[in-house]
C-alpha cells in the first residue's frame, strides 16, 4: 500500500522568508511560520488580499527565492533541483512574451527549452493552439494580441512541457468570461488526470467553482484553511428546492414551517447563474453569426495531456 507521504506533490512546514535591506537588517516578513500540504491531483487556492505572502511563497515552491527558515520539498525535493523543473508548469500574473514572436513560434520556443524532440513539438503546439481558441491566429506576432489573447497564449506555454505540478496565479486576469468558463473547465480537466493544481487568484467565484481546498493568508500566514464547501457551509439554516406550487400550497407549507419551527421562512425564487446567462446567450449568437472574429471556439483538452505519466 502506498504511503500518505507520496500523495503530497508539496509539503511546507515552518516556511518563514523576511525580505533584508542592504546591511541586512531584516525589513519585512513577508511569510511568517507557515505550514502547507497539497496532494497529488486536487486543485488547492492560495488567496488572500495583497502583501498576504502568495507571491513570495509561489516564488519559493519554484525555486526562485530561498527561504529564510522552514522546510519545503516539491516531489520531495528540494525546490531548487533542477530535475522537477520539468515537472512543473507556471502561468506569473502577467504574461511577459515576445511581442515579435507568433503563438507558434513562442510555444515552440518554451518546447525547445525543455528540449521536446521536432515532431512531439508539433504535435503538442496544433494541439494547445486549438485548446486555446488561437489557431486562426497562429502566426500573427503576440504584440498585436489584446491581455486577453496574449494570457491564453502564456497559459498554453505553462503545459507545453505536460506538466505533473501547474502553478497558475490570475489565470483569468484579462479574460472574458467565455476565456474564464474556459480556463476553469481547464483547470478541472487537469485535475481529472491527476494533475496538481495550485491557483492563486482574487476573483473568488472562480476559485470557488474549480478549487477542493483553500487557504486564506494574511500577513504572511494561514488564517483559514479546509474544504471549500466546508468552509462555507451555514449550518444554521437549511434549504429546500421545491417544483412550481400554487399560492395555497405555499401558503400551507409555509404555516406548517412557522408551526413547528417558530420561524418565518424566507421565500424566494431560485435565480439563474449570471456566467451561465451570458455563456448561453453568447453560444446563441455564435450559432447565428455569418462570421467570426475575435478569439476562437477553444478545442478539447491536448491528448498528450491525457495521458499519465
Amino acid at each position: 500500500m502506498k504511503s500518505e507521504k507520496t500523495d503530497f506533490v508539496l509539503e511546507i512546514s515552518g516556511l518563514t522568508k523576511v525580505f533584508s535591506d542592504f546591511w541586512r537588517r531584516a525589513k519585512v516578513k513577508a511569510v511568517d511560520n507557515l505550514d502547507l500540504n497539497v496532494r497529488r491531483g486536487e486543485v488547492f487556492g492560495l488567496l488572500g488580499p495583497n502583501g498576504s505572502g502568495k507571491s513570495t511563497t509561489i516564488k519559493i515552491i519554484l525555486g526562485l527565492l530561498h527561504p529564510t527558515s522552514g522546510a519545503i520539498s516539491v516531489f520531495n525535493k528540494a525546490p531548487g533541483n533542477v530535475g522537477i523543473k520539468k515537472k512543473i508548469g507556471y502561468l506569473p500574473e502577467e504574461s511577459y512574451l515576445y511581442n515579435y514572436l507568433t503563438p507558434r513560434e513562442t510555444l515552440d520556443f518554451y518546447a525547445r527549452l525543455f528540449d521536446i524532440g521536432r515532431q512531439i513539438r508539433g504535435e503538442r503546439i496544433d494541439q494547445l493552439l486549438d485548446m486555446a481558441g488561437l489557431t486562426h491566429a497562429a502566426d500573427r506576432p503576440v504584440g498585436e494580441f489584446s491581455k486577453g489573447m496574449a494570457r491564453r497564449v502564456g497559459l498554453a506555454q505553462a503545459l507545453i512541457n505536460n506538466p505533473e505540478l501547474v502553478v497558475l496565479d490570475e489565470p483569468t486576469s484579462g479574460l472574458d468570461p467565455i476565456g474564464c468558463r474556459q480556463v476553469k473547465d481547464l483547470i478541472l480537466a487537469l485535475a481529472r488526470q491527476g494533475k496538481t493544481v495550485i491557483l492563486s487568484s482574487h476573483l473568488l467565484a472562480d476559485v470557488e467553482d474549480v478549487c477542493d481546498r483553500i487557504a486564506i493568508l494574511y500577513n504572511g500566514s494561514i488564517h483559514a484553511h479546509g474544504m471549500v464547501n466546508e468552509l462555507l457551509k451555514v449550518d444554521d439554516s437549511s434549504r429546500f428546492t421545491m417544483p412550481v406550487l400554487s399560492s395555497d400550497q405555499t401558503k400551507t407549507i409555509i404555516n406548517l414551517i412557522k408551526e413547528k419551527t417558530g420561524a418565518m421562512p424566507q421565500v424566494d425564487h431560485p435565480s439563474r447563474d449570471l456566467e451561465q446567462f451570458f455563456l448561453d446567450v453568447v453560444e446563441q449568437a455564435h450559432g447565428d453569426a455569418a462570421y467570426q472574429s475575435g478569439v476562437a471556439r477553444s478545442g478539447n483538452l491536448p491528448e498528450y495531456l491525457n495521458s499519465s505519466h
